[in-house]
């Protein structure tokens, strides 16, 4: 595109946290479809290999880390400069979200992320269980941060491409479904309403289903953690418990499922580590593949956001998780960290555009259970696409990066809507902001089921009277 569109202005500063591969991807975005004033763009990050994209362009670089300790007296200056209104933009690690968008919302100041992140030390804390180094946990505390203090500035939640977009496409793909089903409604007003249409679609489940074809020109070395987006990122929540939202038609739970006693308990947690659980899903390219329940925040807020009430009693919720085959260089990294008992590589290494052979990211949602079996509606963009349209990212980072934009505008058009999630947002207007970004953009049926090609060598526990049980997805 030859003139790409200016969305919005930025009236106050604009403080980015994180200057790793998605904060290198949002620059050119935020430069391209904002105005702002140059001179008020700070660039924090404790690592400052990448300072000469910063340099070049004039924008400042605080070469710090954002800590418990001096996240006040380090932000409050630089998002109050000059007047105006600022813009938090949280792309970091090791930085907790909810005491940041809090700090933020005080002085006035938007704020978006891409995951609800705690401070340093959180994910590898042996003092705490596993429920307590729970994303469901974390998530609590956000919601319950918000209804401490409702409406206000705009702060943004989980939204990258997963978490964040998938709930977009979760709202667009139910749409497409219940037309092509023929089934009668009204587009929905509120989360009500969306729930109700869920139900009566006969969603039984969702899977983020994703397959990352992306291949390196150089083959990964032994002791280095190879990926094609942030490597302490993915490792982080690896280790934490695998966690999903847990429907209303699951007729059977692992022996190690556990359930939460307090907050919103529309998921469960498994006593094992997401990065070594796999599921069966299905993705268009690669078809019927093995992924990863890795846990992240909208296999819960999808499967809270659509559960339908009956007084007190849960009448009807979707099962919901993350299905995630990475490049097949994570996948070899993975199966060396976990050959260690855990123990991350000496040197990790996320993949420049320049490094990458060819590939795509499909990232989508697999919306299953209903009359027409599955439905899986995503984006399939290519690293060829992802060099046309935008700089400094592989098609992993872009789908990120591009849904940070579409929800800085947002909250720039929506500026007094409180604490909110993705689910929460104007699915049409994000993704009108996006999709330029996104390569082709399809939905497409499937007959598979986690039942299919099963080759019966060996006894297995498995449901035949329901083929979207969990008990057939999860492999043993």
């Amino acid at each position: 595109m030859a003139d790409w569109p200016v969305h919005a202005r930025i009236s106050g500063p604009i403080v980015m946290i994180g200057f790793g591969s998605i904060g290198k991807g949002t620059l050119p975005l935020i430069e391209r479809h904002f105005q702002y004033d140059k001179k008020r763009f700070v660039v924090i990050d404790p690592e400052a290999k990448d300072r000469k994209l910063l340099d070049d362009r004039g924008i400042r670089f605080v070469n710090k880390a954002v800590t418990k300790d001096n996240y006040r007296e380090l932000l409050k200056p630089l998002l109050t400069e000059g007047g105006g209104q600022g813009f938090c933009v949280n792309v970091s690690v090791d930085t907790d979200s909810v005491d940041l968008m809090q700090l933020c919302r005080e002085i006035n100041c938007f704020y978006i992320d891409t995951v609800v992140e705690p401070w340093h030390g959180f994910y590898f804390d042996t003092s705490l269980g596993p429920e307590a180094r729970s994303n469901y946990m974390l998530r609590e505390r956000l919601l319950e941060t918000r209804r401490k203090n409702p409406g206000g500035t705009t702060a943004v939640s989980c939204c990258g491409a997963n978490p964040g977009m998938v709930s977009w496409f979760v709202k667009q793909a139910l749409v497409n479904v219940a037309k092509d089903i023929g089934h009668k409604f009204s587009e929905p007003k509120n989360r009500e309403d969306w729930a109700k249409l869920a139900m009566d679609v006969g969603v039984k489940g969702i899977h983020i289903a994703e397959r990352d074809t992306q291949r390196a020109i150089h083959p990964k070395p032994l002791e280095v953690f190879v990926n094609t987006w942030s490597v302490e990122g993915f490792v982080s929540e690896g280790m934490q418990p695998a966690e999903l939202g847990w429907g209303t038609h699951e007729k059977w739970m692992p022996e190690n499922g556990r359930e939460h006693k307090d907050g919103c308990k529309a998921a469960i947690y498994l006593l094992q580590p997401g990065a070594d659980t796999r599921v069966r899903s299905w993705t268009p390219t690669a078809q019927a593949q093995y992924g990863f329940l890795v846990t992240h925040n909208e296999a819960i807020s999808i499967a809270d956001y659509f559960t339908v009430r009956s007084g007190d009693k849960v009448a009807y919720r979707p099962t919901c998780h993350y299905a995630y085959h990475p490049c097949n260089d994570a996948v070899l990294s993975l199966h060396e960290l976990f050959g260690q008992a855990g123990k991350r590589q000496p040197k990790v290494h996320i993949l420049e555009e320049t490094e990458i052979e060819d590939g795509i990211d499909e990232l989508g949602v697999l919306l299953y259970g209903h009359k027409k079996n599955a439905y899986w509606y995503g984006s399939q963009l290519s690293i060829e696409e992802t060099r046309r349209v935008a700089p400094y990212q592989n098609a992993t980072g872009l789908q990120v990066t591009s849904a940070v934009l579409a929800g800085m505008v947002w909250a720039l058009e929506n500026p007094k809507a409180g604490i909110v999630e993705a689910d929460e947002m104007d699915y049409r207007r994000c993704l009108e902001v996006q999709m330029p970004y996104l390569g082709p953009v399809i939905g497409t049926y499937t007959d598979w089921t986690p039942l299919t090609n099963r080759p019966g060598l060996f006894p297995e526990e498995i449901d035949k009277s329901d083929p979207w049980q969990f008990r057939n997805v999860l492999v043993s």
